[in-house]
Protein backbone atom coordinates (compact mmCIF):
# COMPACT_ATOMS: atom_id res chain seq x y z
CA UNK A 1 0.00 0.00 0.00
CA UNK A 2 1.80 3.42 -0.92
CA UNK A 3 2.00 6.09 1.96
CA UNK A 4 -0.32 8.66 2.63
CA UNK A 5 0.52 12.02 1.54
CA UNK A 6 -0.77 15.11 3.06
CA UNK A 7 0.23 18.14 1.65
CA UNK A 8 1.98 21.05 4.04
CA UNK A 9 2.75 24.70 4.36
CA UNK A 10 6.51 24.83 4.46
CA UNK A 11 8.42 28.20 4.45
CA UNK A 12 6.12 29.38 2.30
CA UNK A 13 6.04 26.64 -0.13
CA UNK A 14 3.98 23.12 -0.50
CA UNK A 15 5.58 20.43 0.70
CA UNK A 16 4.64 16.44 0.02
CA UNK A 17 4.77 14.93 4.11
CA UNK A 18 4.71 11.44 3.94
CA UNK A 19 2.56 9.70 6.99
CA UNK A 20 3.06 5.91 6.98
CA UNK A 21 4.40 5.77 10.50
CA UNK A 22 4.90 1.87 9.88
CA UNK A 23 8.64 2.02 9.16
CA UNK A 24 9.36 3.17 13.10
CA UNK A 25 10.65 0.50 15.20
CA UNK A 26 9.43 1.73 18.81
CA UNK A 27 6.33 3.87 17.41
CA UNK A 28 4.59 4.28 20.84
CA UNK A 29 7.84 4.94 22.57
CA UNK A 30 9.28 7.02 19.74
CA UNK A 31 5.90 9.06 20.10
CA UNK A 32 6.56 9.52 24.19
CA UNK A 33 9.86 10.66 23.45
CA UNK A 34 8.61 13.44 20.67
CA UNK A 35 6.35 14.27 22.97
CA UNK A 36 8.95 15.03 25.56
CA UNK A 37 11.30 16.63 22.95
CA UNK A 38 8.51 19.31 22.12
CA UNK A 39 7.71 19.63 25.89
CA UNK A 40 11.26 21.16 26.28
CA UNK A 41 11.81 22.78 23.72
CA UNK A 42 8.85 24.82 24.28
CA UNK A 43 9.78 25.03 28.00
CA UNK A 44 13.48 26.34 27.08
CA UNK A 45 12.81 28.05 23.67
CA UNK A 46 15.66 27.54 21.15
CA UNK A 47 18.60 29.25 22.67
CA UNK A 48 19.56 26.55 25.78
CA UNK A 49 22.33 24.53 25.39
CA UNK A 50 23.16 20.85 25.32
CA UNK A 51 23.21 20.33 29.42
CA UNK A 52 20.13 22.19 29.81
CA UNK A 53 18.12 20.19 27.07
CA UNK A 54 19.41 17.25 28.48
CA UNK A 55 19.14 17.85 32.02
CA UNK A 56 14.89 18.78 31.39
CA UNK A 57 14.52 15.84 29.20
CA UNK A 58 15.96 13.59 31.71
CA UNK A 59 13.28 15.38 34.64
CA UNK A 60 10.17 14.35 31.51
CA UNK A 61 11.50 10.80 31.62
CA UNK A 62 11.14 10.20 35.12
CA UNK A 63 8.29 11.81 35.60
CA UNK A 64 6.84 9.52 32.66
CA UNK A 65 8.66 6.68 34.23
CA UNK A 66 10.48 5.93 31.35
CA UNK A 67 13.43 3.62 31.94
CA UNK A 68 16.88 5.31 30.75
CA UNK A 69 20.56 5.42 30.96
CA UNK A 70 22.02 8.96 30.56
CA UNK A 71 25.77 9.50 29.01
CA UNK A 72 26.82 5.76 29.12
CA UNK A 73 30.32 5.54 27.90
CA UNK A 74 31.10 3.28 24.73
CA UNK A 75 34.44 1.14 24.83
CA UNK A 76 37.02 2.42 22.23
CA UNK A 77 36.40 1.90 18.49
CA UNK A 78 40.17 1.41 18.44
CA UNK A 79 43.02 0.48 19.99
CA UNK A 80 44.45 4.37 20.78
CA UNK A 81 41.54 5.85 21.20
CA UNK A 82 40.73 6.82 24.83
CA UNK A 83 38.38 5.83 27.07
CA UNK A 84 35.32 7.66 27.82
CA UNK A 85 35.78 9.90 24.88
CA UNK A 86 32.43 8.63 23.03
CA UNK A 87 29.19 9.15 25.51
CA UNK A 88 25.88 8.20 24.36
CA UNK A 89 23.43 11.05 25.99
CA UNK A 90 20.59 9.04 26.78
CA UNK A 91 19.85 5.17 25.91
CA UNK A 92 15.81 5.32 26.31
CA UNK A 93 14.14 2.08 27.87
CA UNK A 94 17.17 -0.03 26.02
CA UNK A 95 16.00 0.12 22.74
CA UNK A 96 16.44 3.85 21.82
CA UNK A 97 19.44 5.83 21.15
CA UNK A 98 18.70 10.07 21.82
CA UNK A 99 21.65 11.83 20.76
CA UNK A 100 20.99 15.72 21.89
CA UNK A 101 22.13 18.47 19.18
CA UNK A 102 21.59 22.11 19.66
CA UNK A 103 22.90 22.61 16.05
CA UNK A 104 20.23 24.30 13.03
CA UNK A 105 21.41 21.97 10.58
CA UNK A 106 22.43 18.57 11.26
CA UNK A 107 25.67 17.22 8.88
CA UNK A 108 27.31 14.48 7.85
CA UNK A 109 29.36 14.22 10.78
CA UNK A 110 26.46 13.79 13.50
CA UNK A 111 25.02 11.21 10.84
CA UNK A 112 28.14 9.15 11.29
CA UNK A 113 28.41 9.59 14.94
CA UNK A 114 24.89 7.87 16.04
CA UNK A 115 26.09 5.61 13.04
CA UNK A 116 29.02 4.31 15.39
CA UNK A 117 26.83 4.57 18.24
CA UNK A 118 24.54 2.24 16.63
CA UNK A 119 26.84 0.08 15.80
CA UNK A 120 29.10 -0.12 19.26
CA UNK A 121 25.49 -0.96 20.81
CA UNK A 122 24.30 -3.41 18.39
CA UNK A 123 21.60 -1.67 18.18
CA UNK A 124 18.74 -2.84 15.71
CA UNK A 125 19.14 -0.78 12.91
CA UNK A 126 19.54 -0.97 9.09
CA UNK A 127 22.27 1.37 9.18
CA UNK A 128 24.68 -0.98 11.22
Amino acid sequence: MPARLCQSLAGGRIANVDTNYTKLVYPELSYRLSGILFAVHNELGRYANEKQYSDAIETKLKQLAITYEREQILPPSFGEESVGRNRIDFIVDDKIILEIKTKRIIGREEYYQIRRYLKAMSKNSEFS
